[in-house]
């Protein structure tokens, strides 16, 4: 049951809204943990204005509902939960406040109540529901067509969204190392364990028809049905720089220095293989993103560790961390500087880590790494 100034703040809203002075109304410090906050807000959507009920979790998710009419209902249902509610308008704002102890306060500001009772009502700006995201690709480039990612008019799958999102994502980290690339001439880039090659068709579009450079692209890998399927979409598409080879890369041999070295979700230690390969042929950057890492799970021997490691759950956990950190002290004791990012949202896939590395690093640094390297491996128990 809603007491008196919980309705007059229904209503004051309510009306604040309907004349959308209202920016948003929020409701704060719950009395039960199971929800931060709830906002509301009004944005406008391809089918006109609509109402966007934010419920805030503890954990940091946010679930939307979206209505028609001011939801008078929900608030109403809500309120009671909370001790704040703020009410933000263009024309002043209202504040309610209830103490633990029932005591209650509503405070309208004068230029609200004006606005209300008939005066001058300046108007809020109303945001749009979908914010256009600003992404390397459209989701119309002929590529993503072919590849099955979107349809003939151009619109992004909905069954692909994720991988859409996770190519763009991997574009962006291409374009923030082409300051390591040649100015001028051709770039040579591998994608080793390339799979379908969805990220070799990104990359050379991106460096070939975006940028403007020749590109000389490789994709190498063991599945060679695929590869005649990838080559066959090439030559569709005039990617003529593109070139696909089914062979071990442990035995690839080139004169040509890769410039850049890609690898998207290489499994287990197809991963490595890959880093190590980029080493060998002395590549100038490599971006990897590894996929599962299953052999330090199985091989690692550390007692004081064994508290984690006795859980198969936790032990993958653990040695997913470990086995990426000992890959970042690989290349850095080969002479790379390294980071370690995030490529995408973990809810797209927890297979998120992005492995960046930039050949030139420091002799005290290599050196500094070699020697952890050698530690962790000892204190691990793996060869």
């Amino acid at each position: 049951m809603l007491t008196e100034l919980q309705e007059k703040l229904i209503k004051t809203a309510s009306d604040a809204f309907r004349l959308e002075t209202a920016r948003m109304l929020v409701l704060s410090k719950p009395v039960e943990k199971s929800v931060t906050k709830i906002k509301l807000m009004r944005k406008s959507s391809k089918s006109g204005i609509i109402y966007v009920l934010e419920t805030h979790l503890p954990d940091g998710r946010i679930t939307q509902k979206n209505s028609e009419a001011f939801p008078e209902d929900a608030i109403s249902a809500s309120l009671e939960g909370f001790e704040q509610a703020d009410l933000i308008t263009e024309s002043g704002d209202a504040l309610y406040k209830k103490s633990r102890k029932g005591k209650e306060m509503l405070n309208i500001s004068p230029k609200l109540k004006s606005a209300l009772g008939g005066g001058e009502v300046k108007k809020a700006d109303t945001a749009p529901l979908h914010k256009e995201k600003n992404r390397m690709l459209t989701g119309s480039e002929p590529f993503l067509y072919e590849l099955g990612v979107s349809d003939k008019s151009g619109n992004v799958l909905s069954s692909r969204q994720s991988k859409f999102r996770q190519i763009c994502r991997f574009l962006e980290f291409v374009r923030d190392i082409c300051h390591v690339l040649p100015e001028e001439g051709e770039i040579n880039v591998y994608d080793l364990c390339c799979g379908k090659c969805y990220l070799s068709f990104a990359v050379y579009h991106y460096l070939a028809n975006v940028l403007g450079r020749k590109t000389n692209m490789l994709c190498a890998d063991l599945k060679g049905d695929v590869l005649k399927e990838c080559e066959a979409t090439a030559r569709k598409l005039g990617f003529d720089g593109m070139t696909f080879r089914c062979v071990d890369i442990t035995k690839l041999e080139t004169d040509i220095v890769p410039h850049l070295v890609l690898s998207l979700h290489a499994c287990n230690t197809a991963t490595d293989i890959v880093l190590e390969t980029a080493v060998r042929l002395k590549a100038k950057a490599v971006l990897s993103t590894p996929c599962c890492h299953r052999e330090l799970s199985k091989k690692i021997n550390c007692a004081p560790l064994e508290f984690t490691t006795r859980f198969g759950i936790l032990s993958d956990k653990l040695c997913t961390a470990l086995t990426d950190g000992l890959r970042t002290l690989y290349l850095e004791k080969n002479g790379y500087t390294v980071v370690a990012a995030e490529l995408i949202d973990p809810d797209d896939t927890p297979k998120n880590v992005m492995l960046r590395a930039t050949l030139g690093n420091s002799k005290k640094n290599m050196d500094r790494a070699e020697k952890q390297y050698a530690e962790a491996k000892a204190f691990l128990g793996i060869e």
